[in-house]
């Protein structure tokens, strides 16, 4: 292995802080009202060097917006004039080319993509690590801060197996852990007590996607082969989504609605 890379090692080993996403965040945040206030005070050579730098980039960001839109545009046809006689209600009309500007692929997937996703709840209130971890304390004279308890609902698969406690670094109690969830059919108006294949998406954090936490707003695929869904070509549908509509932390139970 390079000597170069015991940094890449290290973070797929161990992974990252608990808060670098949140401090990369923030970073890159400062980063424009920095390089506005040394915009502000550079002068001479430099000035111009930074401004024209900048111009460039505006520039560049200018014209990716443009190939992004989507919008009409009339191009008229060359005047090349009529091969046989106009009729009278026809002479003051234009003869205009309707032309669609169509975005690149890129942007058609992720209109797909956003139409998929479309949920009853769109928008979560953000969590605090606080509010989601409780600090163990580990070590004979307790000094030891790494390992987190989860104070939040979770789901843990069929096939999982517990680490080492020594080196468990995400405590996921027992009395939290759920396995089946009451999902709600949006169109039939009827709950049923369905078991829960995985965690699709938590809005909180990707982190917590992995972990299998489930707050309000996530997004479960829970097993609908009990429904007796079919699809068009007449195949059983084994698993559909379902957002988690309630708190389960405080209800002590999961309850979702079915995304149709």
């Amino acid at each position: 292995m390079p000597q170069n890379e015991h940094m890449e090692l290290w973070r797929k080993r161990y992974g990252h802080r608990l808060d670098h996403f949140e401090r990369k965040r923030k970073k890159e945040a400062r980063e424009v009202h920095k390089r506005a206030s040394f915009l502000q005070k550079v002068t001479g050579a430099k000035a111009k060097r930074a401004h024209k730098a900048r111009y460039q980039e505006k520039a560049e960001l200018r014209k990716r917006i443009k190939a992004h839109e989507e919008k009409q545009s009339s191009v008229k046809k060359a005047d090349t004039g009529p091969k046989h006689a106009v009729p009278a209600f026809l002479m003051d009309r234009e003869n205009v080319d309707r032309a669609k500007i169509l975005s690149n692929t890129l942007k058609q997937k992720r209109k797909e993509k956003a139409g998929k996703w479309d949920v009853p709840i769109p928008k979560v209130k953000a969590m605090s690590e606080d509010e989601m971890f409780k600090v163990v304390k580990t070590g004979q004279r307790r000094s030891g801060q790494w390992k987190r308890m989860i104070n939040k609902c979770s789901f843990v698969g069929e096939n999982f197996t517990r680490k080492n406690p020594k080196y468990e670094r995400f405590i996921r109690p027992m009395a939290l852990r759920f396995k089946k969830a009451h999902v709600t059919h949006p169109e039939l108006k009827t709950t049923f007590y369905l078991p829960i294949i995985g965690v699709k998406k938590n809005p909180q954090s990707r982190m917590y996607t992995n972990l299998g936490v489930i707050t309000r707003g996530t997004v479960l695929e829970v097993n609908t082969s009990e429904l007796g869904l079919v699809t068009p070509g007449g195949k059983v549908v084994w698993g559909k989504y379902a957002q988690v509509t309630n708190h389960p932390e405080n209800d002590g139970c999961i309850n979702a609605l079915l995304l149709v």
